[in-house]
């Protein structure tokens, strides 16, 4: 099965996670729906959609958790007739994301939540180990004066030109 992950902490407890848990897709993604790693998906369309998807899914569980008990819902799972579902989170030292796996009759959804709290604790360990990284300057050092001379031009008094 192919997988990408935009950084290289990501990949290889997610290979085993797939693999031993026999998932035909999984996703781990950020609260906003930015793909981290994806695994068993052919078009990146799809990708996206279900980013999307699972983000928003995301928020609302949440929310009505913290409504009806006053925590988010985790551990979301949906039995359709042929494929499942199973979205839940994983706090690492880098933050919180979403873990979203689907899967068939190969295997059954206790076997997806062992598998999981092993990729769980897989990714805390990698996420720690890896080297977090420099953030770069979000702005240039002379941001400031360029801007605040820019402003001034743009907004200068403007001289009637009276000839015709």
């Amino acid at each position: 099965m192919k997988i990408a992950a935009v950084e290289p902490w990501i990949e290889a407890p997610l290979r085993r996670y797939v693999d031993d848990a026999r998932a035909r897709l999984a996703l781990l993604l950020h609260p906003t729906g930015q793909v981290l790693a994806q695994a068993g998906f052919t078009r990146e369309v799809d990708v996206m959609s279900a980013c999307a998807l699972a983000s928003a899914a995301n928020a609302t569980a949440g929310e009505l958790g913290r409504q009806l008990e006053g925590r988010a819902f985790s551990g979301l799972h949906y039995a359709g007739p042929a494929k499942q579902l199973y979205m839940a989170p994983v706090a690492t030292s880098r933050g919180t994301y979403i873990c979203l796996t689907v899967f068939d009759d190969d295997t059954s959804l206790g076997l997806i939540r062992i598998y999981f709290e092993e990729l769980e604790r897989e990714l805390v360990a990698a996420a720690s180990a890896a080297e977090a990284p420099v953030p770069a300057a979000a702005l240039a050092s002379g941001f400031e004066a360029d801007l605040n001379r820019n402003l001034a031009a743009l907004f200068r008094p403007v001289e009637r030109w009276e000839g015709r």
